[in-house]
């Protein structure tokens, strides 16, 4: 019972009011110390935050820390995090201005833990995001099987397969001379300067001179395939290139000031030797004529299968995805010239260290191809096992290049590898001893998991997101049963082992 207070007058007041829990849905604001009564969490005395200074020193040994905070939750989903089990996802072109400038990804990683696997997932994720998928130059085949589940398209490279011309101006070429002359004028010496950049670096090849032209076989090459392409209807052939250099027509001549017919001849014999090699040997019937099978650029995924001529050797794949990659970036630049193309494209460039290292000059060759599609937000997916790879190109301007490619992507995924490489990595891309320690642990020389029949590698699936100068965020990629069948890179069934 509650007691009521006299007043002066002796009589009864009303009891008061009994104070109840704010409603649910009421705005609260708890007292400086904290609600009354028992179990309330009332505080009888609150201290103020404290500052502390301390020098450069000392504070240097709280950073870098050891855990980054999460990512957002928005793009592609990856997989837990090996720390704190939240979800991991990665959204390169959405995360462009926030937490990155470059929405291009470098994959590193040893053979066999996961590059692909994570390369695909992407794919399929921003596939279904909208994005287009290209894969200009699939060296193992291993993309066709998601390309066709993709309802995509695969177009095979090979003796009695098909046949691409890597001096094709596009699926939609035919549509030049319907465009008005200084359009067509400004399209058609764009189309011709990658050409040029494409022969120059297919001579640079062992099948080629086995160097860059040199300035006068540069200027001589550069005007026979601006005559080779005059007729805007018809996309010239490297045989057709070959055809003009033999004809030696004046206004090729009047390009070299020469006049005698015998100085033309040795300035261009070595040349057209190395281009007549292009054409013949185990390159024959493979880039020496029209394309046989456009790529259609509206289906949702296209892939360029070089599998049957992998054991042609090193230097005739690194041939073949240099032409593919021409003839493909080629295509796309020319449908979105027309206004066809609207979907941004994402790129798996895998087997990245083979055609780097064909010859001389073949990053400022990768380089001219890949320039103007950085500059539209597409994304290119640079997958290879170590910067060993880079290191060993024959010059010096092509190395420096060369370790550029990394140090412009903003996104780097790590998979297991050897301590030696990390400190390599560390030197373009600051990495804390923390996370060299986590990387390199996956890195085991012997298998020591056993999922029932098959060793695994230890390091298999493991990645680490690193966006930046952001502290890296470990990953494990969790795959479906489907993309367990449609991700299956390995070339040959591994031997039964038996579990007593």
């Amino acid at each position: 019972m509650m007691l009521a207070r006299r007043t002066p007058a002796g009589a009864r007041q009303a009891p008061a009011p009994e104070k109840r829990p704010p409603a649910l849905n009421a705005r609260v604001i708890a007292p400086r110390r904290g609600w009354r009564g028992p179990a309330a969490g009332r505080a009888a005395h609150v201290e103020t935050g404290s500052v502390y200074l301390g020098t450069s020193v000392q504070v240097a040994g709280l950073f870098p820390f050891m855990q980054a905070s999460g990512l957002p939750a928005e793009g592609v989903p990856i997989g837990p995090d090996l720390l704190t089990h939240e979800m991991v996802c990665l959204d390169p072109p959405g995360w462009l201005g926030r937490l990155t400038n470059n929405p291009s990804i470098w994959v590193q990683g040893q053979p066999g833990v996961g590059k692909s696997a994570i390369a695909k997932r992407l794919c399929l994720g921003l596939v279904g995001y909208g994005y287009a998928m290209l894969c200009p130059g699939d060296v193992k085949g291993e993309y066709a099987a998601l390309v066709r589940a993709l309802g995509g398209q695969v177009v095979r490279i090979g003796r009695g397969l098909d046949r691409i011309n890597p001096l094709d101006s596009g699926p939609l070429g035919r549509l030049l001379p319907t465009l008005p002359e200084q359009r067509r004028e400004i399209l058609l010496a764009e189309v011709n300067g990658r050409r040029g950049e494409l022969l120059h670096a297919l001579l640079a090849t062992a099948h080629g001179l086995g160097r860059r032209p040199a300035a006068q076989e540069s200027a001589a090459l550069n005007a026979a395939i601006r005559l080779a392409a005059a007729d805007p209807g018809a996309d010239p052939t490297i045989p057709d290139v070959i055809n003009v250099l033999r004809e030696a027509p004046g206004p090729l001549l009047d390009r070299l000031m020469l006049r005698s017919h015998d100085e033309y001849l040795t300035e261009v014999r070595a040349i057209v030797a190395a281009l007549e090699n292009l054409c013949d040997g185990p390159l024959s019937g493979l880039f020496d004529g029209p394309t046989t099978t456009p790529l259609d650029l509206n289906a949702p995924a296209v892939s360029v299968d070089l599998s049957a001529i992998l054991t042609a050797g090193d230097h005739v794949v690194a041939a073949g995805l240099l032409a593919c990659w021409a003839y493909s970036y080629s295509a796309v630049d020319t449908a979105r010239a027309f206004g066809v193309l609207a979907r941004p494209v994402v790129l798996p460039l895998d087997e990245l260290w083979r055609a780097l290292r064909a010859g001389p000059g073949m990053v400022e060759a990768f380089d001219g191809i890949t320039r103007l599609n950085r500059a539209k937000g597409e994304i290119s997916l640079m997958i290879t096992h170590s910067l060993r790879d880079l290191e060993a190109l024959p010059t010096e301007e092509d190395r420096a290049k060369a370790s550029g490619l990394m140090e412009r992507c903003d996104t780097l995924i790590l998979a297991a590898m050897p301590m030696s490489e990390l400190t390599r990595i560390s030197q373009r891309k600051p990495l804390t001893d923390a996370e060299r320690e986590l990387v390199a642990s996956w890195a085991s020389p012997t298998a020591t998991g056993i999922d029932g029949t098959t060793q695994v590698h230890p390091g298999r699936g493991k990645y680490l997101i690193k966006i930046g100068q952001r502290i890296g965020v470990p990953v494990r990629l969790a795959l479906t049963p489907t993309e367990l069948e449609l991700y299956h890179t390995d070339p040959a069934p591994r031997r039964q082992v038996s579990v007593s």
